[in-house]
Formats: structure tokens, C-alpha cells, sequence
């Protein structure tokens, strides 16, 4: 394993990679994707995803817990948000995914869903990449939901959830 190299001055990185599957139930709500803690192919220099949450919950489970799937932004200013998920091959006729500012209601104003993209499945296994660009904040802990319209649970087989800070002038 090989060290990332070092950030440029004033942006600020948090990578992290998930590639056991998830269970995604049928026709749920969206569901937080859930990341582990120090994997291999992760980055968090700037502790953004931490088992010690800057609120003082302590994850003991990352599997089960949704609190795995936040990235805190060690600071303000504005973000770019990248994702990559792939889906299992399935009988889905729409695919959902989104990002959003305090999925578990940790702050005045939860749920603030941006990016949200309804997709009709491709043949065989469903692959997709996204980014987007917002203002972030240390306060409100950022996620990255998906849900599918399959009559069965489905799984994410591997996703990805980075964010890049730019740090406010």
C-alpha cells in the first residue's frame, strides 16, 4: 500500500471506499451507505470519518451503524462531493441515488438532499459515477444515500464517497 500524496495547501481530502456488499431493501426509503473505518484504500488526514463522532457518539459496528456513512468536513468552505456505486444485476426499472447535509437529523435543518438522480438501468450490473459542488460546513455531517424499486433487496457491491475541501479564504 502506497501513501497517498499530500493534499495542496488549503484543500482538504476525505476518501473512502466500501467493498463488502450492502443490503439495499425493496422499495425502501433512501438508505445511508454505510463506509468501514481505516480501510486500505481510504483516506481521512483530516479526520472527516472517524469511529469518535465530533458529537461524541462512538460507532461500535461500522456494518450496521449509519453513522459509518458521514463524512464531518474538518472545515468550512466549498465542497466537491464525488460517488461511485455499483448495483448487482437485478429487475430494477429505476435506481436512486443522492447526497445530503445531516441525513440523521443532527442539526437544526436535516435531511438537505442535493444531487438527487432517478436512473433507468443499463444491462447487467449497474455502474455509476457523480460529483457535485457544495458549500460545507463542520457542524453538519455529509452522507451519500441510494435506494432501487426492485421487488427484492438488492446489494451495492462497491461504492466509493470522497470529499474535497476547498477552505474558505
Amino acid at each position: 500500500m502506497s501513501t497517498p500524496p499530500a493534499s495542496p495547501p488549503g484543500v482538504q481530502v476525505c476518501s473512502l471506499k466500501r467493498d463488502t456488499p450492502q443490503s439495499i431493501p425493496a422499495n425502501s426509503p433512501y438508505t445511508i451507505i454505510r463506509f468501514p473505518f481505516g480501510s486500505a484504500e481510504s483516506t481521512d488526514r483530516f479526520a472527516m470519518h472517524q469511529v469518535n463522532q465530533p458529537d461524541g457518539h462512538v460507532v461500535t459496528n461500522w456494518d450496521s451503524d449509519d453513522r459509518s456513512g458521514l463524512i464531518w468536513p474538518s472545515t468550512a468552505g466549498w465542497g466537491v462531493l464525488y460517488a461511485m456505486i455499483q448495483w448487482e444485476a437485478g429487475g430494477y426499472d429505476e435506481l436512486r441515488d443522492q447526497f445530503v447535509r445531516d441525513p440523521l437529523g443532527l442539526t437544526p435543518s436535516p435531511n438537505d438532499t442535493t444531487a438527487t438522480e432517478h436512473r433507468p438501468p443499463s444491462p447487467g450490473m449497474q455502474c455509476w459515477t457523480k460529483q457535485w459542488g457544495i458549500f460545507v460546513d463542520p457542524d453538519v455531517p455529509l452522507a451519500l444515500r441510494a435506494t432501487h424499486d426492485d421487488s427484492v433487496a438488492r446489494k451495492i457491491v462497491l461504492a466509493e464517497f470522497k470529499l474535497v475541501v476547498h477552505e474558505a479564504a
